[in-house]
C-alpha cells in the first residue's frame, strides 16, 4: 500500500490519508487527481462493471463530483443511477483523504461519548466498546443526498445512534467530493480460493492492472515447464516440475517428475512430500503443509480442501473437493459422524469445523498420502489408518498454528533456494546481483551457508573467472558482516597468514586454495575490524584469479626472430599519447571478459611532440641497468637502479617498488626467466653476451590519464624486443602490455595501449569469453575531418593528480557486486562507444560532442567522486563554448579535453579560465591526430643514427 499512498499524495494539500486492509488496488503512476482548492474531504474511486458493483458498495456523486450517498449492494436501478457515459460505477476502494480540518474535527469527537468508546482511553474508563464503518458512519455524514434523520436512525443500536449524531454535527458542513482514478483496478480480498489463486495468476494481458511475475525468490530447473498463468514464489523446484496456467506454489522444496495441474495452491510441502505427489492428479485443489503445536509437541499436518469449497455453508448444500458432501461420503466411505459430533446440529456441520486432517496416529508416522488419499481413495486400508488417527478440523487447528516454525521453515527455504540462486548466477555468468541476498542472509544468520556456498562454487568450477567472482562474493559477505564497522574495505592484503593459500592461487590450484582461504577465514570472524581485513584479503584473492584469467591473452602474444642489433647500439621507441573519447572501464578486468567491452581511442601528440619514449641498449657488463629520466632525452637521471641477481627482480609485482614496470617488462618478454635455477649474469651471458640498460622518459605529468604508464610499458617491451633480437606485431604488443599489468598487479585494460600503440582513431573490441582477445578496427574518418579535429581539440591541464588505483578497486567492487547500476552503465559505455564511432566516421563534431558529454557522465557513474570541485568549475566555465568535454581516463585529475565550437580556441579559452575563480595552476595544450603510428629506431652508441629496417618495426 506505501507505494499506492506515495502516488496518490503527489500535489495534495496538508491532510490526513486513511486506507483500509482488505483490498489491492493499482493505479498508473501518475493518477492524474486535480487537488487545486480542495476542502473537506475526497474519496478515491476506481471505474468497476455494474456486474461487479452488486456485490461492493459505490458512489452517487453529481456533475460537480460530490458524493450524493453512498450505495452498498444495491438495486439494479440503484446501481444505474451511478453510471457513468462509459458505462462503469465508481466502486468504493476503501482510501479517503480528510483535510487538515477535517481531520481535527474528526479527531476532536475522540473524547465525546460515546465516540471516546473507539479508543483505549473510552474502553480503559469502562466504556462498552463501539464498532464503526470508515464509510457507512464517517463518510456517510457527509454525503449531500442524506438527511439527518435517515444517518441517525440507520446506525442500528442506541450508541451506534448515538455516536452517527455526533458524526454528524461534526463533519456534515465538510464538502465530500469523489476522484475517480481511470485506468486504475480494484480488488476485494475475500476468503474464496479462487479470488486468490485468480489475483495471483494475472497475466499482464489482463483487465486488471494488478499482475505477478511467475517466479520470485525461487529456483526453478525447469522454468519452460511453468506455464504462463502460473505463479511460483519462495519455491525450490528441482527436477520436472510441471505447473499449469492458474496454479500457484507458494514456500514449496519439491521435486520432480510432478505435474500440477490447473486451479491448485500447493503452500508449505518439504521436499519430502514429492513421492506422495507423484501420481495424484491435482487440478482445482488447496493442498498446505502446517507447522502445528500441540502442547510441547511439534508436527506437521497437511490440509486438503478444493478451489470452489466454501468453508462456512452448511454441508447440505455445500462441497468438499468440488463435490457435494453426499458424493464425497460415497466415494470414501467415511461418514458423517467420523467427521462432527452426533449432537452438533446440522445447520453447524461445514468444513470449517469437519474433522478431516490427521495430526497423530498411535503407531505410524503420518503423512502427506494421508490427506491425498481423500482425491482418489483406495477402499479399505486407507480408511482404516484414516479413522485411527487423531484429526482435527481447521477450526481447531488455528489456534494450533506455530507462526514462528512456520516463518522460520519459510525463511530457511528462501535461502536453501538463495544459494541454489547463487551456484546458477556463478556459473551460467549471470548479470544478477547477490548483494541483496548477502546482506539478508548476515541479517538473518544464514551467512555461514551462503559462505560454504561460495567456497563450493569457487573450489569446483574449473574457471578463474568464474572462481575470481565467488571469491568477490565472499568479500561482500565478509564486508556487510562488519555491518559498517572495522575500517576502510580497502586497504592492503600482504599479511603473512594468508601467504599459503595465496601461493595455492598463484600455482594455479585454485580448490586447494580456496579451502585454505576457508581454513583461514574462520580465524578472522570474531570482530570487525578482522572481517574487514579478512575482505580485504578475498579481495586481494580475487585479484590473483583475475590476473590469471587475464594472462590467458598471453597466447595472442607472438615474437619472432629478428636481427640482433650491435652492442651498445640504442634501440629507442618513442610512443603519442591517447584520449579515450568514449567506452573507458569496458576494457578493464574483469569487466571486458564478463560483459564485453568497447572503446574509440585516438592516439595524439601533445604540443607537436611524441610525449612518451623508452630506449634500450645491449651492454657488456651481465647486468640490468634501468634508468628513469626526465621529460627529455636531455633531462637528468631522477632514479637509476642497477639489477645483477635474480633476488633483485622479486619485487617486480609490487608497482611502487623501483622499478617494477621494467622489472616486469624483462619477466614478460621472456629475456629473463624468473624464477630461475641459473643466476641473473649467467642467463644474461649464455642468451645475449651481456645485459641490458634501459632508458625511460615521458613528458607528462604523473595522473595525467593520457595513458602514460600502460604506452610506456608497450614502449619498453617494443625496444626490449628488439634489442634481444626479436619482433612482435602490434597486436602481440597490445596483449603482451595485458599480460604485463596483470604480473605487475596494477590490474589496467586494454584501452591505453591500444590508443598508443595503434595509429590515429580507432575503436578496440573484447568479448565476453575467455582467453581475452583485443580486436581493433580502424576508424574511416571523412577527408580532411583530421585536420578538422585537430582544429578543435584541445587538452587542459587541470592541475589535480588522479589516483586511478583507488578508483580501479571501487569500479571493480562494484562490478562483482553486479549493481543494477553498474551493469546498466556498461551497457550504456559499450553502447555509446558504438555511436562515438559511427560520429566519426559521419565527421559529425556536434554528435561526437554529445558522445563526450555523455561518456563523461558515464565515468561519474562508474566511479563517483571522480569529479574534483575546481574541475566542475572549469567545465562549467567552458560549457557554452564546447561541443563536448571530457576528463581523460578514469577522471579524479589530470587532463581535460575538450571539443570546441569554433576552431583554434586555444587563446579564448585561456582567457575564459583565467578570469574562473578557483581553478589553481592549469594550462593549455594543443594536440594533433598521430596517424603514422609509434616510431622505433636503431641509434649508434654516440651519434650515430640509422634506421631499424621496417619489417622488424613493431606496427
Amino acid at each position: 500500500m506505501w507505494p499506492l499512498s506515495q502516488q496518490l499524495c503527489v500535489g495534495s494539500p496538508p491532510g490526513v490519508w486513511v486506507c483500509s486492509t482488505d483490498m489491492l488496488l493499482t493505479m498508473p503512476s501518475a493518477p492524474g487527481i486535480n487537488w487545486d482548492g480542495l476542502q473537506g474531504v475526497r474519496v478515491i474511486a476506481v471505474p468497476g462493471s455494474q456486474a461487479y458493483a452488486r456485490n461492493h458498495g459505490v458512489y452517487l456523486t453529481d456533475e460537480q463530483g460530490l458524493v450524493h450517498n453512498i450505495i452498498y449492494k444495491g438495486t439494479e436501478a440503484q446501481i444505474q443511477q451511478c453510471a457513468g457515459p462509459d458505462g462503469t460505477v465508481p466502486l468504493v476502494c476503501g482510501v479517503v483523504f480528510f483535510s487538515s480540518d477535517a481531520a481535527e474535527q474528526l479527531l476532536a469527537t475522540h473524547v465525546i461519548p460515546p465516540l471516546d468508546a473507539c479508543t483505549y482511553m473510552g474502553l480503559d474508563s469502562g466504556a462498552p466498546p463501539i464498532q464503526l464503518s470508515l464509510f457507512f458512519d464517517i463518510v456517510l455524514s457527509m454525503a449531500r443526498g442524506v438527511t439527518e434523520q435517515d444517518f441517525v436512525k440507520g446506525g442500528g443500536d442506541t450508541s451506534v445512534r448515538n455516536a452517527r449524531s455526533v458524526l454528524w454535527a461534526a463533519l456534515h458542513t465538510f464538502p465530500l467530493s469523489m476522484a475517480c482514478i481511470s485506468n486504475a483496478s480494484y480488488d476485494y480480498m475475500t476468503t474464496s480460493a479462487s479470488d486468490h489463486i485468480r489475483s495471483l495468476t494475472l497475466l499482464p494481458s489482463s483487465a486488471s492492472h494488478l499482475f505477478f511475475c511467475k517466479t520470485a525468490h525461487s529456483h526453478v530447473d525447469q522454468p519452460c515447464l511453468l506455464e504462463d498463468g502460473s505463479s511460483v514464489t519462495n519455491c525450490l523446484l528441482e527436477g520436472a516440475v510441471r505447473l499449469a496456467a492458474g496454479s500457484v506454489i507458494q514456500h514449496c522444496h519439491l521435486q520432480g517428475p510432478l505435474e500440477i495441474g490447473p486451479g491448485c495452491l500447493l503452500s508449505g510441502l518439504a521436499v519430502g512430500s514429492s513421492p506422495a505427489l507423484q501420481g495424484f492428479p491435482l487440478r482445482d485443489v488447496v493442498l498446505q503443509g502446517h507447522h502445528v503445536q500441540l502442547r510441547d509437541l511439534p508436527c506437521r499436518v497437511f490440509t486438503l480442501s478444493g478451489r470452489l469449497d466454501d468453508w462456512q455453508s452448511p454441508a447440505e448444500r455445500a462441497t468438499y473437493l468440488n463435490m457435494p458432501w453426499a458424493e464425497f461420503f460415497h466415494r470414501t466411505g467415511i461418514r458423517e459422524g467420523d467427521l462432527w459430533d452426533a449432537e452438533m446440529p446440522q445447520g453447524s456441520r461445514c468444513l470449517l469445523s469437519a474433522r478431516l486432517f490427521p495430526v497423530l496416529h498411535a503407531h505410524e508416522a503420518l503423512g502427506l498420502e494421508d490427506v491425498l488419499w481423500l482425491l482418489a481413495p483406495v477402499a479399505g486400508k486407507r480408511l482404516a489408518r484414516w479413522r485411527a488417527a487423531w484429526r482435527m478440523s481447521w477450526q481447531e487447528l488455528l489456534p494450533c498454528l506455530d507462526k514462528a516454525a512456520e516463518l522460520g521453515a519459510r525463511q530457511a527455504l528462501f535461502f536453501l533456494q538463495g544459494q541454489h540462486k547463487v551456484r546458477r548466477v556463478l556459473l551460467e555468468r549471470q548479470d544478477s546481483s547477490l548483494l541483496p541476498l548477502a546482506r539478508s542472509a548476515v541479517h538473518e544468520g544464514y551467512h555461514e551457508a551462503l559462505l560454504g556456498t561460495l567456497d563450493e562454487v569457487a573450489s569446483t568450477a574449473g574457471d578463474a573467472g568464474i572462481a575470481a567472482r565467488a571469491l568477490a562474493c565472499i568479500a561482500e559477505v565478509l564486508g556487510c558482516m562488519a555491518r559498517g564497522e572495522g575500517g576502510l574495505r580497502s586497504g592492503p592484503a600482504a599479511n603473512r597468514e594468508w601467504a599459503s593459500a595465496f601461493e595455492r592461487l598463484e600455482s594455479g590450484d585454485i580448490a586447494s586454495g580456496v579451502w585454505e582461504l576457508a581454513a583461514e577465514r574462520q580465524k578472522w570472524m570474531s570482530r570487525p575490524a578482522l572481517l574487514v581485513r579478512a575482505a580485504r584479503h578475498y579481495e586481494g584473492a580475487e585479484q590473483i584469479l583475475v590476473r590469471h584469467a587475464v594472462m590467458s591473452s598471453c597466447q595472442f602474444v607472438t615474437v619472432g626472430q629478428a636481427e640482433l642489433p650491435p652492442l651498445g647500439h640504442w634501440v629507442q621507441v618513442v610512443c603519442p599519447a591517447r584520449l579515450d573519447l568514449s567506452g573507458g572501464w569496458s576494457d578493464t578486468p574483469p569487466i571486458t571478459y564478463e560483459h564485453g567491452g568497447a572503446v574509440v581511442d585516438v592516439a595524439v601528440l601533445v604540443d607537436g611532440c611524441w610525449p612518451i619514449s623508452a630506449r634500450v641498449r645491449r651492454i657488456s657488463e651481465p647486468e640490468l641497468r634501468l634508468v628513469s629520466l626526465g621529460g627529455t632525452l636531455q633531462s637528468e637521471v631522477v632514479a637509476e637502479l642497477v639489477c645483477r641477481e635474480l633476488e633483485h627482480l622479486q619485487d617486480y609485482c609490487q608497482p611502487h617498488a623501483p622499478g617494477a614496470l621494467l622489472k616486469a617488462a624483462f619477466i614478460c618478454s621472456q629475456i629473463v626467466q624468473f624464477p630461475s635455477q641459473k643466476p641473473l649474469q649467467v642467463q644474461l651471458m649464455e642468451n645475449f653476451r651481456g645485459g641490458f640498460e634501459v632508458h625511460t622518459w615521458s613528458k607528462l605529468p604523473h595522473g595525467s590519464g593520457l595513458g602514460t604508464s600502460s604506452i610506456l610499458a608497450g614502449a619498453v617491451m617494443a625496444s626490449l624486443y628488439r634489442a634481444a633480437g626479436k619482433a612482435a606485431s602490434t597486436e602481440s604488443l597490445i596483449h603482451a602490455v595485458l599480460h604485463l599489468e596483470q604480473r605487475l598487479t596494477t590490474g589496467g585494460g586494454w584501452q591505453d595501449q591500444v590508443g598508443g600503440l595503434v595509429p590515429g582513431i580507432k575503436i578496440g573490441r573484447s568479448k565476453a569469453q575467455l582467453p581475452l582477445r583485443v580486436e581493433v578496427e580502424e576508424i574511416q574518418v571523412p577527408n580532411g575531418f583530421t585536420q578538422t579535429l585537430n582544429d578543435h581539440l584541445l587538452l587542459v591541464y587541470t592541475g589535480k593528480t588522479r589516483l586511478a588505483r583507488n578508483l580501479l578497486q571501487d569500479v571493480v567492487r562494484n562490478w562483482y557486486a553486479r549493481l543494477p547500476s553498474a551493469v546498466q552503465n556498461v551497457d550504456a559505455l559499450v553502447r555509446n562507444a558504438e555511436e562515438c564511432a559511427q560520429a566519426l566516421r559521419q565527421g559529425n563534431l556536434p554528435l561526437i560532442g554529445k558522445c563526450l558529454d555523455c561518456y563523461w557522465q558515464q565515468k561519474k557513474c562508474m566511479a563517483p567522486g571522480c569529479e574534483p570541485l575546481a574541475v566542475g568549475r572549469m567545465m562549467d566555465a567552458l560549457r557554452p563554448y564546447v561541443y563536448g568535454q571530457c576528463l581523460a581516463g578514469a577522471g579524479g585529475g589530470g587532463f581535460l579535453y575538450v571539443l570546441t565550437r569554433a576552431p583554434r580556441q586555444k587563446e579564448v579559452l585561456h582567457q575564459i579560465l583565467a578570469k574562473t575563480e578557483g581553478l589553481g595552476n592549469f594550462s593549455i595544450h594543443s594536440i594533433k591526430v598521430d596517424t603514422s603510428g609509434f616510431s622505433v629506431k636503431v641509434v649508434g652508441c654516440d651519434t650515430e643514427d640509422c634506421a631499424w629496417p621496417r619489417e622488424h618495426m613493431a606496427v
